[in-house]
C-alpha cells in the first residue's frame, strides 16, 4: 500500500544513543554539595541559641530594678539586622558562665537601636550603632563600655573590671 520509503535509516546504521558525560556528573555533584554546604553555613551564621538572660523590659524598668537591688545595669545595644550582634548572642550571651554572672550580679537590658522609642537612651550614651555594651552603676553612670563585637573572655573581663 505504501510505496514510499521511510526517511529513517535502517536500525543497523543508526548511532547508539549518547552516554552521559562523566564531567557533567562531576559538576552536578559539585554544585549540589556547594549548595548544601552554603545553606549549612548560612544557618550556622544566623542561628541564635535560646537566651536564658533575664532581660529587663526597657531602660526605665532596668533603672528601677537596679536601684531597688543596688546592682549595676548592663546595657546591650543591638539590632535584628546586626550580624556581629547575632555572633555575640551565639558565642557570648549563650555561654553558661556569662548567663550565671549576668543574671546574678547585673540588671541586663537589650536596647534595639532600630526602635524610635530608644532614641533618647542612645543619645544619652552617644551610641551610633550596634553592638555596644555598657556597664553602668545603679544610677545609670557609665563604669565601662565596649563598642563592636567582643569575645566571651573580653566580655567577662569587662564585667569583672567594672563590677569590682
Amino acid at each position: 500500500m505504501n510505496d514510499t520509503k521511510s526517511d529513517l535509516p535502517p536500525a543497523e546504521t543508526m548511532d547508539p544513543p549518547p552516554q552521559p558525560k562523566p564531567l557533567f556528573h562531576f559538576w552536578r555533584c559539585f554544585w549540589l554539595t556547594f549548595l548544601v554546604v552554603s545553606l549549612g553555613y548560612a544557618w550556622h551564621c544566623f542561628y541564635v541559641p535560646a537566651n536564658e538572660i533575664a532581660w529587663a523590659k526597657d531602660y526605665a524598668s532596668a533603672k528601677q530594678q537596679a536601684a531597688k537591688a543596688d546592682k549595676p545595669i548592663l546595657l546591650y545595644f543591638t539590632a535584628n539586622w546586626c550580624v556581629p550582634c547575632r555572633v555575640m548572642k551565639r558565642q557570648v550571651w549563650a555561654d553558661s558562665e556569662v548567663k550565671e554572672l549576668v543574671n546574678a550580679e547585673f540588671v541586663p537590658v537589650a536596647i534595639d537601636v532600630g526602635d524610635p522609642e530608644n532614641a533618647e537612651v542612645m543619645a544619652t550614651y552617644a551610641v551610633q550603632g550596634p553592638p555596644v555594651t555598657i556597664v553602668c552603676d545603679s544610677q545609670g553612670n557609665v563604669l565601662d563600655w565596649r563598642a563592636g563585637r567582643i569575645s566571651q573572655p573580653v566580655f567577662l573581663e569587662l564585667l569583672d573590671s567594672s563590677h569590682s
